[in-house]
């Protein structure tokens, strides 16, 4: 990866749907080089998909909670089943697997509080291996779906 690439990196997760013509002049490239490039970050997996950013609020999803999951247990298959059943809840945006306690953090979404309520009764608490649930309510976002930042050779961000 290169600067080139690293420009074209940025352009694209500022507006995912250029034209290789217009990227390709946002970056002082060639249009056929520019095409290649593109096409190698993608079949690297540096560039993993495109998709449209919608609003919550827009599709009545207006409630946002942070859930912190502790574990009863940590064994392989129970890590397993709580990950494969925690894939399955559409409302969780986001879940990630944590060092320490508590073990997993997960983004959740729902129309208002009493949805919120049921997901966590019905679906959350339920999960399995699940010991402690701890919520968090999303008062704001202060920074969301920042792009990630440029690179220079060495891997430390421009000054």
């Amino acid at each position: 990866m290169d600067d080139m690439d690293r420009k074209i990196l940025s352009e694209l997760q500022q507006d995912g749907r250029l034209t290789v013509t217009e990227l390709a002049a946002r970056v002082r490239l060639s249009v056929s080089p520019c095409h290649r490039r593109l096409r190698e970050l993608e079949r690297s997996g540096a560039v993993r998909g495109y998709r449209a950013v919608v609003d919550p609020a827009a599709v009545g999803l207006n409630f946002e909670a942070l859930v912190f999951v502790s574990m009863r247990q940590e064994d392989r298959d129970t890590v397993a089943e709580f990950e494969r059943a925690l894939s399955e809840v559409e409302e969780v945006l986001e879940a990630q697997r944590l060092f320490g306690e508590p073990d997993y953090l997960l983004r959740v979404v729902a129309a208002d509080l009493s949805a919120y309520q049921r997901l966590y009764d019905e679906r959350l608490a339920s999960l399995p291996g699940v010991q402690r649930l701890t919520s968090t309510l999303v008062m704001k976002h202060v920074v969301k779906d920042r792009p990630l930042p440029a690179q220079t050779a060495g891997g430390r961000p421009p000054r």
